[in-house]
């Protein structure tokens, strides 16, 4: 299965990816993991990269799929993938295309009151990037990430007007990317969150249930 995974910033992508990856043993491919991790290294990419962000610019469309190329081609044909953060723009979706064909589009659907309530007290792991929340997907210890010891902290954008504005922008950009997959007829599975405190396990046993529609899963 080669999938992608849309929502709103707070929507649930990297906690549900996660646990769709234990359930399907696909490889979840999460763009930003990756720029945050060749940002720590001293290459040449490294540099172009950082030049990017440190100037508040988005990183131009060729270097971005040409990681993911290069990712892509690390990732075996029989597990498959789920594609976090990419495309984020129709001319990189567009690029997907002539990469590899998508068989499956994941949308999440949250109101905004949701997401606002979510990222204001979401808190991340600095060493791994474990998500949890300080209301409703606590850890064990607090401020301690449970799956490597790492210490937590707090986005500085995780705040009610950017996370807005973020809304706002994921709209704009999602908007023509969803009108193309549906003009290529690429099954669409939506799970619409009604509910802040809506469990994880609920989300993905819900997904599960649309994928397995598609063709036998698990």
């Amino acid at each position: 299965m080669k999938a992608v995974i849309f929502g709103p910033p707070g929507s649930g992508k990297g906690t549900y990816a996660s646990r769709l990856q234990d359930k399907l043993g696909a490889d979840v491919i999460a763009m930003g993991d990756i720029f945050r991790k060749i940002m720590k290294g001293s290459t040449s990419l490294s540099q172009k990269v950082k030049g990017f962000v440190e100037k508040g610019l988005l990183v131009p469309d060729d270097i971005v799929i040409e990681v993911l190329k290069q990712r892509l081609a690390k990732t075996s044909a029989k597990k498959g993938f789920i594609l976090d953060g990419f495309p984020r723009t129709i001319e990189q979706a567009k690029a997907l295309d002539n990469i590899t064909k998508i068989d499956v589009v994941i949308l999440l659907t949250v109101p905004d009151w949701i997401i606002i309530e979510r990222l204001s007290t979401r808190r991340i792991c600095k060493s791994c990037g474990e998500v949890y929340n300080i209301r409703y997907l606590k850890p064990k210890v607090e401020d301690i990430c449970d799956k490597c010891g790492g210490q937590l902290y707090q986005r500085s954008d995780d705040t009610a007007q950017i996370i807005k504005d973020r809304i706002q922008v994921y709209e704009r950009q999602t908007e023509p990317i969803l009108e193309h997959y549906n003009q290529k007829k690429t099954p669409l599975i939506e799970f619409k969150c009604e509910r802040l405190d809506t469990p994880p396990e609920v989300a993905v046993k819900e997904i599960l249930k649309g994928l397995r529609r598609l063709k036998p899963v698990g």
